[in-house]
Formats: C-alpha cells, structure tokens, sequence
C-alpha cells in the first residue's frame, strides 16, 4: 500500500536504490559478512543491553537513510518509528520530511531595459525521497538555497522593469518550475514560489514621484 501511494519517480527511484543495495549485499566480499557476523555476535553477547544501542527511532515526520560499511541498505529509507541497527557496522542520517520555508535574499538585478532592482522571494519545498537527497547531493538544502538565488536572478534579468512590478505571479510560476526540475534529481519537490519585494533605487523612486 505504501508503495502503491508513490508518485512514478519516488517508484523509479527506490527501485533503483534497491537495485543498488541488492548489488551491495553480494558484493560486501568475505570481509564484510565476517564483520556482520562479528556485530551480530556483539549484540547477542551484550543482550539485553545491546538493545538500547541498536533500536533507533524516528518521528513521523522523518525517515532514516541506513549504510551498512558505507553502502546503502537494501529497502531505501526506514520509518517512522523503530528501526535497527547493527553496531559498528552502520550507520545512518535522519531526514526531515516535513515542508521548509526558505527566505531567497535580496538579489540585485540589472532588468531588461536597464534599471536596477532588487528583489527577494520564499521558496517552500519539501524532501520526497529521502534516499535520494542524501546519496545523490552533499547538501540538499544548501544547493537548493543556491539555485534560488541564481534562478531568481536569472529569471529577473529577462524581465522589464514594468513586468516585475505588476506580474509576480508569473514570475512566481516560472521560478517554481525551474527549480522543481533542476531539484527532482535530489530528491527535492518545491511546492511554492512568491516574490516578497521588488525595490526600486532611490533615485528612481523620486523621479517616479516627482512624475506623479
């Protein structure tokens, strides 16, 4: 059922992952089924002790990405709830799931028809394959605060003047596209863009004045 309730990339992602971690437990090699039955025995030995080691929890909001000796365990990301994990020998990131709000600073920009404006935005995007954002890119958030501030000046610097003042919605829709699609490879869906401020130069805003 949980399966059954991904979209057609969050399936194609995990599948791909389970591939992976298939691939992982044939080739850990003789050394590392030696270190699994050496962690195994180390929690047998240590019961009932061990116990309050190996079992992990998550909250319903977050999922665990577990490696074991650096590879990827087999079935993605584990949660909500109790997981294990075998001493030694993994270990693992908790991913927080839930939607993040992302204030895009003040970004300078030189329009289309030459006047300087600057403009900032909040993006809200959330993680959807936890897998994904941890194997595929060092820092998700980080690079997705990047590619906002780059797609926002990107975006402005094809714009008049007049457009980014009375068409944010546009913008908003255009900015929300481009990132949802350069993020979908970590694992990221963005689900809202909106133009906070556009800020004219003084100067400007005086001639605009003195015009009206």
């Amino acid at each position: 059922m949980k399966k059954a309730r991904m979209g057609k990339n969050e399936m194609d992602d995990l599948m791909a992952y389970d591939d992976k971690a298939d691939d992982t437990d044939e080739g850990i090699g003789m050394c590392g089924w030696i270190l699994t039955a050496i962690s195994w025995l180390i929690v047998i030995v240590t019961l009932p002790f061990s116990l309050c080691v190996c079992f992990k929890v998550v909250q319903e909001y977050e999922r665990a990405v577990i490696f074991r000796l650096g590879r990827l365990l087999q079935g993605g990301s584990k949660g909500p709830g109790i997981f294990f994990v075998l001493p030694c020998i993994e270990s693992y990131q908790k991913v927080d799931l839930r939607t993040i709000t992302l204030g895009v600073p003040p970004q300078e920009v030189l329009t289309k028809d030459s006047v300087t404006v600057s403009v900032d935005a909040v993006v809200y995007y959330r993680v959807s394959n936890a897998t994904v954002s941890v194997a595929n890119v060092e820092n998700a958030h980080h690079s997705t605060r990047l590619l906002a501030q780059t797609s926002l000046r990107n975006i402005l610097g094809t714009k008049n003047l007049h457009e980014i003042l009375s068409d944010r919605e546009s913008i908003s829709l255009a900015m929300q596209t481009i990132l949802d699609e350069a993020t979908a490879a970590w694992g990221i869906k963005v689900e809202r863009v909106e133009i906070k401020d556009a800020r004219l130069p003084e100067q400007l805003q005086r001639a605009m004045a003195a015009e009206a």
